[in-house]
């Protein structure tokens, strides 16, 4: 949804991130495009244990300033009824932990996402910072069938070299996204710009009281909140 916020929000938004970049906590990490530890029934070059690297920032919910406009966006009752209208969702509630429910994210030139399924089975992005180029959002839809446990290794390992066409999404400061990436795999590409590209993800759950582990609290921003 381009155009989602008004302008002078996504700049303020952008000032705090910029102004805050001390507190980013950067990492570099290999990983399974399954987001779980390598299994060893399998070979280390099979697709379910094929490694990809993500490098990226981070700004914990609770270094987001209560006056902030994305605190104001996320918190807005109105906007949860909005969301629940598009996610067919019932409820939404806020992560019981206090570092996760607001995340802004930073690359910088040369960092990445790699190719993963998601755990959750929505997210919703706001795009507050584009690139000047490379970070585009990639994906391939409908690749896997995770709650019938068909994980799809041949058109996982075609995505990975190369020999699947992937759909792309490049999109202006204050666009709205919502994507679906339980079965659908997706990916940021590199930042090839000089600019930080800056996104804030905004997550819920649908229950209430859901919060990361301490050990996924660690491994996402390196201390518990």
């Amino acid at each position: 949804m381009p155009g989602f916020t008004l302008p002078s929000a996504i700049k303020a938004i952008a000032a705090e991130g910029q102004a805050n970049r001390d507190s980013v906590y950067a990492k570099t990490e290999q990983h399974t495009v399954y987001l779980s530890p390598p299994d060893p029934e399998y070979a280390p070059d099979h697709a379910r244990n094929r490694m990809v690297t993500s490098s990226k920032g981070c700004i914990t919910d609770d270094l987001i300033p209560k006056e902030s406009p994305l605190r104001a966006l996320y918190d807005a009752p109105e906007f949860r009824v909005f969301l629940r209208a598009v996610l067919g969702e019932e409820a939404l509630y806020e992560y019981a932990d206090p570092l996760s429910s607001i995340n802004l994210h930073f690359a910088e030139m040369g960092q990445e996402l790699g190719w993963h399924f998601d755990n959750s089975s929505f997210a919703i992005t706001l795009m507050v910072q584009a690139p000047e180029k490379g970070g585009a959002f990639e994906y391939v839809t409908d690749v896997r069938d995770a709650d019938a446990g068909e994980m799809s290794f041949e058109a996982v390992n075609a995505i990975l070299d190369g020999q699947t066409a992937v759909e792309q999404l490049v999109v202006d400061a204050g666009t709205m996204v919502f994507f679906r990436g339980r079965n659908s795999i997706h990916r940021v590409a590199p930042n090839e710009g000089e600019k930080a590209r800056m996104l804030a993800v905004l997550a819920y759950n649908s229950t209430p009281g859901v919060a990361l582990s301490e050990a996924a609290q660690m491994t996402f921003y390196g201390r518990i909140g």
